[in-house]
């Protein structure tokens, strides 16, 4: 009889034993409340032990926790209908208030993101939840941790995740991108032109103080050209040259003027009668050239192969003319 009464007294302290020994996780912590009243002390992780129904441990998650935040429906301050979600990162730092101050911390959490959001969805523009996100997020992480802390949670860090738009909005905002890409295009390109045409203004100027360099450019030009297959190439005289020429001879035909004046009567008016015949039979031709004056200049060459100065086109028939009257004159005393 002894033994049984010892060995149920044994089973009894071994189920109190059982039932008030805990154990708490390093990432947890452990509130206890003794007849509903919270004890001071926070029990730290390991075995801890209370009394069987007398105390009532609690124990707290005291990692970061990762709270998703659905889709807020909202309207934007300039009118434009979005849908936001965003994610929560917080910690209980006071487990504690956590459990006296808030029936369910994870619950209203989730209830004070919701809210936030929908707040910070109606004070933003479009354009800020498009592009400067980081200041939405500091001022979300602020309105989500006011209330916060009176339950022993602290905020890490919150994020809007994504911002969905209606479709027309979607192609408005692609049409309004073309457009200042295009506006970048043009800019870019003009800046190049006006740089390539002061360029070209400044080179111009040099070559027009250095007329070798025109030419030299224009040889190079020349040479650029004729390298490539099937081209014809169509030159100007040089007006230069000519001009060089008409004085080389109005020079030489000096001394021959000079020498047929002291010569007999009978004579030169023999020779000036064939040389006027041989002069006027003689083949020629004659094609245009450009004037620096904007008129044409014509150039004769005889089948000698002989380049006669240059002739001003309707100056011709006024030659011909004094010709024929200076023949009549030196023929007129000879017979």
């Amino acid at each position: 009889m002894i033994i049984e009464v010892l060995i149920g007294v044994l089973v009894v302290l071994a189920l109190v034993a059982a039932s008030s020994v805990r154990i708490i996780r390093q990432y947890e912590r452990g509130v206890v409340l003794r007849f509903g009243r919270l004890q001071r002390t926070v029990r730290p992780p390991g075995l801890t032990a209370i009394v069987p129904g007398v105390d009532r441990l609690r124990k707290v998650n005291m990692q970061i926790i990762t709270m998703p935040v659905p889709g807020q429906e909202g309207i934007t301050r300039d009118n434009v209908t979005v849908k936001v979600d965003a994610v929560v990162y917080f910690n209980v730092t006071d487990p504690a208030r956590a459990v006296i101050n808030v029936e369910d911390y994870l619950f209203a959490m989730g209830q004070v993101a919701q809210a936030s959001l929908r707040s910070i969805i109606g004070k933003s523009d479009l354009d800020d939840l498009l592009s400067d996100r980081e200041k939405l997020n500091q001022g979300l992480e602020v309105m989500i941790d006011s209330p916060a802390l009176n339950w022993g949670v602290h905020i890490d860090r919150v994020e809007i995740k994504d911002v969905s738009l209606p479709e027309a909005m979607k192609r408005s905002i692609a049409r309004q991108a073309e457009a200042e890409r295009e506006r970048r295009s043009r800019i870019i390109s003009a800046d190049g032109e006006f740089q390539a045409s002061r360029k070209l203004s400044e080179a111009a100027a040099v070559m027009g103080q250095t007329p070798a360099a025109l030419q030299l450019r224009l040889l190079e030009t020349v040479v650029e050209v004729a390298a490539e297959k099937n081209s014809t190439l169509v030159l100007p005289f040089p007006v230069e040259l000519l001009r060089f020429v008409d004085r080389t001879r109005d020079g030489a035909a000096e001394a021959p003027a000079a020498a047929m004046d002291t010569s007999g009567d009978d004579h030169s008016g023999t020779e000036d009668g064939g040389e006027t015949e041989q002069r006027r039979s003689t083949a020629e031709e004659w094609y245009e050239l450009p004037d620096d004056a904007g008129g044409g200049v014509s150039v004769r060459t005889d089948t000698a192969g002989t380049e006669s100065p240059p002739h001003v086109p309707g100056q011709r028939e006024t030659q011909q003319r004094a010709e024929e009257q200076e023949d009549a004159t030196r023929t007129g005393p000879a017979r």
